[in-house]
Parts: structure tokens; sequence; C-alpha cells
């Protein structure tokens, strides 16, 4: 994100509507209820003004010889002003009913609109693929998914409905004080305009400081999805408390630029205040004159100085809110730029059905910072056979699997299923045939039972026979039913292995891709590798390894060595 991209923030994107139906509904309801409330705000103001003034004119009278104001012994009669006193509590209430049925269902669109971009942000990432990600986009990405996101909340709840307002109530009040006192209306009409001035100049001086929050906070979050990610390696070599200085600084930065956005939000707020102080100030002068010279009654008087703060309030609350608001804004902003990033064109041919179909690679080169990666690698996987890629780290083994599972596609080279181009495929029906067990498998939360499908218990019972889960199984307090949290937690990366190999087994897909299956494992542990790629190769699957150890590799019915080239080398 530049530093300028506030210059860039529309009062409301177009794109917001776009990207979350949510915000659709919302803004409709919000123009609504700030029409409605702009009546009722005027009404109130007659009311109050005819209700006061009448009751002041009906207890006293104009003294022109001492131009002061006698109160006269007689009470005003309460039946004389009945009417418009309940009149008056209506239109309150009314306002009341209308101001909350507004921010109840802010709040509401407002979680629905995050949660709709945060899906729509999440699914166009994934989308992307993991070469987008692996760019430096994947940390960035899920920070603003989380907690980037969140800061839209002030925007709808607070920022949209003054905007509404400022729309509807501001113009509307100002026609009424014209239609009062013309001399008041051209006062306002000097004085309003230098608030919107003055939220331009404050934008101008305040620019980029919401989104040097934002990409502070982009960056903290990356530290801690690297720390967490690499917090078992450092542990293992006594280096755990090496990052805290860093993710420290980091934390600070972060601190300082929120309270820089929320300094700025408070004094912002302060100037506009007082210009709308000034404002009224203005008229309440000149009204005052007016009534004691007689070029005006009590009753116009008290409406147009009633009205008059109802001109500036909605404009002086789009500054402050706007300000309040800016670091959704550039978490928006974020989201669009991601959003807005062109994906390649999906497939709709339906996928072959993989136990019979023959997927080819055909001199497959993938570009790469370090040159191409693989390069050049033909490879077949057929059915019931099992093919073991080799080679050294750094070679490209791992994008190839990246390219068969149709998560990247090849700078160079073919990928064909019995002919069809990968490409062209739907690859939700082509997924729907693959099982891939990467080097750490992911399980999702719930019991072990449920995490394994729920299978029939004689079925459950041969699988974790044959993969070693038994033994594990044996070892926990509630068996079958224990609670696993997310990603398998509770289980050891070994443990959670034999989980996804069972699973794998109990279901076993057409192609089955195993990045180094037996990388977490020891020799026990390598062996159930062993069975269960023997059981798989005689349920009739491909089966596709991703090997370095020689048991593992000399399973297999072909062996692929895949190698890399620097980047000047390529046709």
């Amino acid at each position: 994100m530049t530093p300028g991209i506030l210059n860039t923030v529309k009062p409301l994107d177009p794109r917001l509507l776009t990207y979350a139906r949510a915000a659709r509904g919302y803004l409709v309801l919000t123009i609504v209820t700030g029409l409605v409330v702009a009546g009722l705000v005027i009404a109130q103001a007659v009311l109050l003004g005819r209700v006061l003034g009448q009751v002041v004119v009906g207890a006293g009278a104009w003294d022109e010889r001492t131009s002061t104001w006698l109160v006269l012994p007689e009470p005003v009669r309460l039946s004389a002003v009945t009417t418009m006193v309940v009149a008056l509590t209506l239109v309150m209430v009314t306002r009341a009913v209308a101001t909350t049925v507004q921010e109840r269902f802010a709040h509401r669109a407002a979680t629905n609109a995050v949660n709709e971009l945060r899906e729509r942000l999440v699914a166009h990432g994934t989308q992307a693929g993991p070469r987008w990600l692996a760019s430096g986009q994947g940390p960035g990405l899920v920070t603003l998914a989380t907690r980037g996101l969140d800061s839209l909340e002030p925007y709808f709840v607070r920022y949209l409905p003054q905007l509404v307002l400022a729309a509807t109530l501001t113009p509307l009040t100002w026609v009424v004080v014209l239609g009062f006192d013309w001399f008041s209306a051209v006062l306002v009409a000097i004085a309003a305009p230098l608030i919107p001035l003055f939220m331009v100049l404050i934008g101008k001086m305040t620019e980029g400081r919401a989104a040097k929050g934002l990409a502070v906070m982009k960056r903290l979050g990356t530290a801690m999805l690297d720390l967490v990610a690499g917090l078992p390696t450092l542990r293992m070599f006594g280096r755990q408390g090496g990052p805290a200085t860093t993710v420290r600084q980091l934390g600070d930065q972060h601190r300082k630029a929120t309270m820089s956005t929320l300094s700025v939000a408070f004094l912002s707020g302060m100037v506009l205040e007082l210009l709308a102080t000034f404002g009224v100030a203005l008229v309440a002068v000149f009204i005052g004159f007016k009534l004691r010279d007689g070029g005006t009654d009590l009753v116009t008087a008290l409406t147009v100085l009633i009205l008059a703060p109802e001109v500036f309030a909605p404009l002086r609350q789009v500054g402050a809110q706007f300000h309040a608001s800016t670091d959704g804004v550039a978490a928006a902003q974020s989201a669009f730029a991601v959003l807005d990033t062109p994906l390649p064109a999906a497939g709709t041919t339906p996928c072959p059905d993989l136990r019979t179909a023959t997927l080819t690679l055909t001199a497959v080169g993938v570009r790469s910072t370090g040159g191409w990666t693989p390069d050049r690698l033909d490879l077949t996987v057929s059915p019931g056979q099992v093919t073991a890629l080799v080679g050294p780290s750094g070679t490209g083994k791992s994008t190839t699997v990246d390219v068969v599972l149709g998560l990247l596609r090849p700078d160079r080279g073919t990928v064909q299923v019995d002919g069809t181009d990968l490409a062209e495929v739907d690859l939700r029906s082509y997924w729907d045939q693959v099982s891939w067990l990467p080097q750490r498998p992911f399980l999702e939360p719930g019991t072990l039972r449920t995490v394994l499908g729920d299978p029939d218990p004689a079925d459950r019972d041969r699988a974790a026979a044959l993969t070693g889960l038994d033994v594990v199984v044996a070892g926990l307090p509630d068996g079958w039913d224990t609670d696993l949290g997310r990603g398998g937690a509770g289980l050891s990366v070994g443990q959670r292995q034999r989980v996804a190999l069972t699973r794998a087994l109990l279901a076993p897909a057409p192609l089955v891709v195993l990045d180094e299956p037996t990388a977490h494992l020891d020799a026990h542990g390598e062996s159930v590798v062993l069975d269960t790629v023997a059981a798989l190769r005689r349920a009739g699957s491909a089966v596709l390894l991703v090997a370095h150890r020689a048991s593992l590799v000399a399973t297999a019915d072909a062996v692929v060595t895949v190698t890399s080239a620097p980047a000047q080398e390529h046709v």
C-alpha cells in the first residue's frame, strides 16, 4: 500500500457494494433512515420552536420603552400547546426508534459485510495459487483477512450513516432555514463549507497514517506467523527467545501508528467542533440583534437557532468519524487490491475418471527466483502404479506436486489427463478424485472418529492396524472419541501422519500424492508407510511419491529424477 492511498479513497467505494452484497441492503436502509431522520429533525425543530415561542409569547410581552421582555402573571394555557407537545413527543420517539433501528442493523451489516469480504479474500488468495502466496502476499493476506478487515466496523456503524445525513439532513435543513430567514441561511452557507475544507486540509496533512499502521500490523503478523511456524526448530536449538526483541519492536511501531491515528481523530474532531460552534454563534448573534430590533418574531428566531446546529452536525460528524475509520478504509483498499488481482481462467471440462485415466507431464518447466524448478520434466502417473520423484533439494519436487494438483500452472510444457489439458479441466471434479498428504497433514477439529469420516468399525480397525494408528489410539484417554484440536493439536507430527494415512486407506482416491510421507517417522513408521503404499497400489490407485529414503524409492514402479536449470537456460 502506498502512503498516499487515502487520496484515492472515495466516500463510498462502489467496489464495496460489488464485493460485499450485504452492504447493498444496508446502504438502502441507511438512505431511507437518513431521509426519515432528516424529516424528523426538521419537524422537531419547528415544533419545538413553536411550542417555546407560544409559551413565552403567551406569558409575557415586549416593552418598547425599556427594550426588555416583561413577564406577565397570567400562565399560558396548556390546551393551547397540548397538540404540539404531543406531536413533538411522537416525533422525538420516532426519531429515537429510527436511530436505534439504523444502529442495530449497522452492526449486523458490518459483521456480514466483513465476513463476506473475508470469505472472498481468502477464496481469491487461494485461487491465485501458491506462487502468488509465496511471493510475500501470504502472511499479509492472513493479517488482512483477520484483524485488518475488523477495522471496517467503524466505517459502517458511524461514518457511513453520518455521510448519508450530510447528504440529506444538511441541505434539507438549510432549505428550511432559508424559508424562515434568508440572511441566516446566507451565514450558514458561508460557514458550512469551512468544515469540508478543513477536512481536506487535515486529510492532506495526515495522509498515509492509517496505511502505515496497517503495514506495520502486516509486518507484525508476518513475523508472528513465521515465529509460530519455526518455533519447534527454535526450541530444538534453544533460540526461542531470539525473535522476542523484533516482535516487541514491531508491536511498539504498531502501537505508535495506532495512537497517531487516534490523536489525529481527536484533534480533527476538536477543529471541526470549533468551526461548527463558530457558525452557530454567527447565526445566534445575528438572530439576536434582529429579534431585539423587531425584525423577526420569537417563533422564527427560536426555530432558526434550533435548526442551525443541525446543519453543521452531520458535516462535523463526517469529518470526525472519517478519521476514526481510516484504518478500516485502508484495509478495504488493500482487500480491493487483492480482489482486483486477475485470476487464470477456470476450466469447465469435467475431469476424466482417474481410475482409468493417465496423467502426463511433458517438458514441464516452472520459472522461479532461482531459475527453472523443475526444468523440462517428463512424468507419467498411471492407475495402479507407484511413481517416485527424486532429486536434490531445491530442484522443484514440491513445485511438481503443486503442478500435478492443479494449484500451479507451468510456465512451459503441458499437463494432460488422457489428452485433455489440465488447465481446461474443472478442478473441482479433478480434486474430488485426488488425495494429498503433505509433509504436515492438516486435520479438521473434532473427534478422531469424525476426522476419519466415521467409517465402519471393522474397516477402520483393519486400516488402523496397517498404519499403526491402533497403537496410537490405545494410548489416548478416550480412544476413538478423543477430541483433536485445530490441525490435529494433541497428536505428534508422526501420529498425525498415521491418521492421514489411515484416512487415505479408508477411502482410497484414484490419485494419491504423498509428499515426503516418511519425513517425521522412525523406522517402524517408515514400514507403516511402505505397507500403506502397497495397499494403495493393490486398490488400483495411482500413487505419486516425493521420496528421499532409499526404501521408499525401492517400492516405486517408476522413478523420475527432477532437475533444475539456471534462468538463462531456457527454450
